[in-house]
C-alpha cells in the first residue's frame, strides 16, 4: 500500500473513499481500519488515516476533500496559508465550482463561484494564488481601508507585485471599488507600505498640494540601513508614521535614536499616528507645510475642500 502511504503523506493525513478504493483496498479494508480506531471519519467519504488531534493542515485538507473535485481554500484561509496573515481565520473559506452543493460543515463558509479562480501549483491543500487571493478579500473587507491593507500587506510582505495585482483586478470582470483599489495599488508602486502611509499619501500630502516626498527612503548610519517612511529630500524634512497604539520601550529607544541622528545631519522630524492623518489630516497637512516653509519650501498648501481646516 506504497502508493496510498504516499498520497495519505502528500494530503497531511487524509484520504477520500474513492482515493483509498483506487489504491486498492476494499470496503471491507476500509471498515475495518475504521472500526479499529486506525482510520476516522470526520466527513462522509473522507477519512484521518491516523489517530490523534488532526492537525490544521490535516483539517484544512479534510474540508477540501469533503467539499470535491475542483474545490481551492480561498479568502482568509488561502491568506493564512501563503503568509498573507499570521493567525488562522475562525471560519474556513473554500471556493467550488458553482453547481456544486456539498454536504454543510459547521465553521466553514463555501463561496460558489463560475469559474474558480486557478490553484498555486503543485500546493497542497490546495490554496488560491497570492493575487487572486487579496483580491478576494478586498471584496469581502468591510471598508476601503480594510480593503487597501490587504493590498499593502502583500506586496509589503514581498508575496507579488503590484503589476501582478493590477493585472488580477483588470482581469475579473466584477470588482467592487475597481477605481479606488487601482490608485491604492499604484500608490503602494510608488513606496507607501501601510494604510496609514497610503492615506497620508491621499489625504495630507496631495489632498493639500503638498510636495510629493520619497518613500521608504534607505539612509545608512551607524553601521546599519534606516527606512524613512516619507523623506523631502530638497526641503530637509523626515516624516514618520506610527499605526500602532503605543511604542514599547526598546522601539521609542529606536525612534528617539534614529531622529537624534537625523537632527545632526541638519533634518527635522515629524511624527504622526492614526489619528493625527485619518482625523485630522487638514491640521497634519498644515504642520508639514511649515515644516517644509522652514526647509526653503516656497509653495503654498491647497484647500482639500470647501470645510477645509487648514492653517499653517
Amino acid at each position: 500500500m506504497a502508493e496510498l502511504d504516499d498520497l495519505s503523506a502528500a494530503q497531511a493525513g487524509v484520504i477520500t473513499r474513492q482515493q483509498a478504493r483506487a489504491c486498492g483496498l476494499t470496503e471491507d479494508m476500509i471498515r475495518s481500519r475504521l472500526h479499529s480506531g486506525r482510520w476516522r471519519r470526520p466527513y462522509r467519504g473522507v477519512y484521518y488515516t491516523f489517530t490523534g488531534e488532526p492537525s490544521r493542515l490535516a483539517v484544512l485538507s479534510a474540508v477540501l476533500a469533503a467539499a470535491g473535485p475542483g474545490a481551492v481554500l480561498s479568502h482568509h484561509t488561502a491568506a493564512e496559508l501563503l503568509g498573507l496573515t499570521d493567525e488562522p481565520a475562525a471560519t474556513i473559506h473554500v471556493s467550488l465550482p458553482g453547481r456544486r452543493r456539498p454536504d454543510r460543515i459547521d465553521g466553514v463558509r463555501f463561496h460558489y463561484r463560475t469559474p474558480v479562480p486557478a490553484a498555486v501549483p503543485l500546493r497542497l491543500p490546495a490554496r488560491t494564488r497570492v493575487e487572486d487571493t487579496v483580491v478576494d478579500l478586498t471584496q469581502v473587507a468591510d471598508s476601503l481601508d480594510q480593503a487597501v491593507g490587504w493590498i499593502a500587506r502583500a506586496c509589503g510582505r514581498r508575496l507579488t507585485t503590484t503589476d501582478r495585482l493590477a493585472a488580477t483586478i483588470r482581469s475579473r470582470s466584477r470588482v467592487r471599488r475597481r477605481a479606488p483599489l487601482l490608485a491604492a495599488v499604484a500608490d503602494v508602486g510608488a513606496g507607501a507600505q501601510s494604510v496609514l502611509e497610503l492615506r497620508y499619501l491621499r489625504d495630507v500630502e496631495r489632498g493639500h498640494g503638498l510636495p510629493g516626498g520619497q518613500r521608504q527612503r534607505a539612509r545608512r548610519a551607524a553601521g546599519t540601513i534606516a527606512y524613512r517612511d516619507v523623506e523631502y529630500t530638497a526641503f530637509g524634512l523626515v516624516v514618520e508614521l506610527d499605526g500602532r497604539a503605543a511604542h514599547d520601550d526598546e522601539q521609542r529607544l529606536h525612534d528617539r535614536r534614529r531622529d537624534n541622528r537625523s537632527a545632526t545631519r541638519g533634518w527635522g522630524t515629524l511624527r504622526f499616528g492614526w489619528a493625527d492623518v485619518a482625523e485630522r489630516p487638514c491640521a497634519t497637512a498644515g504642520t508639514v507645510a511649515a515644516a517644509l516653509r522652514v526647509g526653503g519650501w516656497r509653495g503654498t498648501p491647497a484647500r482639500c475642500g470647501d470645510d477645509c481646516r487648514i492653517t499653517w
